[in-house]
């Protein structure tokens, strides 16, 4: 498996210039729907869909119940689930309140397993123009190099 990016432009507002840079953004080769999730996940533990679906459900009602209550809610080696906000900084502890919040969200940790597996990913640029890319097959096969056989580096 690898992670495959493409080349983007981008206008950094962090500067007076307003210099233009390249990056690499992560691709996506589209979205994986819920069911076509549960029919994956009945093929790899050969459990009913019926029953796969059932626990999947049962597993986001408890989730949503308890990181509504403000709790972390540890998955295993899938990883860990918590609140999280965003909030405008203020000058003074009683300018924050509720408003100065402008995002709730939830935020993931991964377990052992999945960052496992995102260390033996390799990465692969993709090309959006019909630009050739030379690439080294694209996995760097667990052994850390984490290029993919790309040389040069996408972030400059």
């Amino acid at each position: 498996m690898a992670f495959r990016y493409v080349v983007k432009k981008r206008v950094f507002g962090f500067d007076e210039s307003k210099s233009e840079k390249y990056v690499a953004a992560s691709f996506s080769i589209g979205e994986i729907s819920y069911d076509r999730l549960c029919d994956q996940v009945t093929k790899e533990g050969m459990a009913p869909r019926g029953v796969v679906k059932m626990v999947m459900d049962g597993l986001i009602d408890a989730l949503s119940t308890y990181v509504s209550l403000g709790a972390t809610v540890k998955l295993g080696d899938f990883g860990t689930i918590r609140p999280g906000l965003n909030c405008k900084s203020q000058s003074e502890a009683k300018d924050v309140t509720a408003d100065s919040i402008y995002r709730q969200k939830l935020i993931l940790t991964p377990g052992k397993k999945l960052k496992d597996m995102v260390k033996s990913a390799g990465i692969t640029r993709i090309s959006t123009n019909g630009e050739e890319i030379a690439t080294g097959g694209g996995s760097n096969g667990g052994s850390g190099s984490g290029n993919g056989g790309e040389e040069e580096n996408p972030l400059g």
